[in-house]
């Protein structure tokens, strides 16, 4: 095989914005069909991107002959039906983040991708990144001795879409936002502010990040997770605070919001070991580890265009399929991820510490 034939299902404003961008753009990569729920929507895809077949049954698509490979980025309660339908044919798939809405359903796909041998990539862009990646390095080599203690600041513009405000009351105030310019398609109202459709909302939608992160980190597995959260008057949870235990014996602490100002966002994270310790800003693309001497080695700043890869999960699923590179972000961190999403969700709920 050396062109993978790719579909994307659910191709509404994050597809459209990342995923059909990515594939048409990938020289290895044939875009053969996307799927929206709104026939209109799909052929109006069809035409603007010149894709050769546009479908509203995500089953129809799916009964596409010579597919290889599948994007799936519908809205989180059809995650695990899409995948599932995907997986099950053999194909190769990237789902979008929050992974599934259980820990059980997440579970079963990993299971299922194992069984048919196909890779399966979580959409996590921050896996992607040259600082991600020579931290996890750190880490593993050992310079930092025994982990002890993980502190994660993440911070995004996405109350609005926890409202239920149209695009232009999200956004409105600053409309030249990284990845928030006038899309081509614009998320449902319902998308993000009704739990049914979204699982929940700042812990599935960016927490599903900072969990996967620290997954992709550590390669420990949680253990403990006790949670605090405030809807600010909506239907979802706005702000999330979590204190974590994991396998190794490391403390980690994960404090989110969709409600920071439009001025500015945070994704600090701040690893501490017994031989030394790692300052990473991700949304600033700046990274520094320091150790036990008080030597500082501080990494070139990435290039503001490189700071968010969206389009690197996408390229990775195309890449992986063909052999040429390996899973960079396995969907066993979108597992890991709904660990302590459903953990925390149960602490919040009953205001007791959870054990994993």
């Amino acid at each position: 095989m050396n062109t993978v034939r790719c579909a994307v299902i659910g191709a509404g404003w994050w597809g459209t914005t990342a995923h059909v961008p990515a594939l048409k753009k990938h020289p290895d990569a044939e875009l053969v069909a996307v799927h929206h729920h709104d026939p209109a929507q799909a052929k109006r895809i069809e035409r603007d991107f010149n894709v050769p077949h546009a479908f509203a049954s995500a089953d129809d698509l799916l009964a596409l002959p010579g597919l290889d490979a599948v994007v799936v980025s519908s809205i989180p309660a059809l995650h695990y039906q899409h995948a599932k339908a995907a997986l099950r044919r053999g194909l190769h798939v990237l789902i979008e983040k929050p992974m599934t809405l259980t820990v059980a359903e997440a579970k079963e796909l990993v299971t299922l991708a194992r069984k048919k041998g196909v890779q399966f990539v979580i959409s996590c862009p921050w896996h992607f990144t040259a600082h991600g990646i020579e931290a996890r390095r750190l880490i593993q080599s050992g310079a930092l001795g025994n982990l002890k203690m993980i502190s994660v600041l993440m911070t995004n513009f996405t109350q609005g879409l926890y409202q239920g405000l149209p695009w232009e009351k999200v956004f409105g105030h600053n409309p030249t936002l990284q990845n928030a310019a006038e899309p081509y398609l614009k998320p449902g109202r319902t998308s993000y502010s009704n739990p049914k459709l979204a699982g929940g909302g700042q812990i599935y939608c960016q927490v599903s990040h900072a969990a996967a992160y620290l997954g992709f980190l550590t390669n420990s597995e949680p253990k403990e997770v006790f949670a605090r959260f405030d809807k600010a008057g909506t239907s979802v949870d706005i702000y999330d605070v979590l204190n974590l235990k994991l396998a190794n014996g490391a403390l980690a602490s994960i404090a989110s919001t969709g409600a920071t100002m439009l001025s500015d966002r945070h994704y600090e994270v701040r690893i501490y070991g017994t031989k030394g310790m790692i300052l990473l800003d991700l949304w600033k693309g700046k990274l520094e580890f320091h150790d036990l001497q008080c030597h500082v080695k501080k990494y070139p700043d990435i290039p503001e265009a490189d700071i968010y890869p969206m389009f690197a999960p996408t390229n990775n699923l195309v890449d992986a399929a063909l052999g040429r590179a390996p899973n960079g972000s396995p969907a066993t961190l979108g597992l890991y991820s709904m660990k302590i999403i459903d953990a925390a969700c149960r602490s919040a709920r009953t205001n007791r510490n959870v054990r994993i």
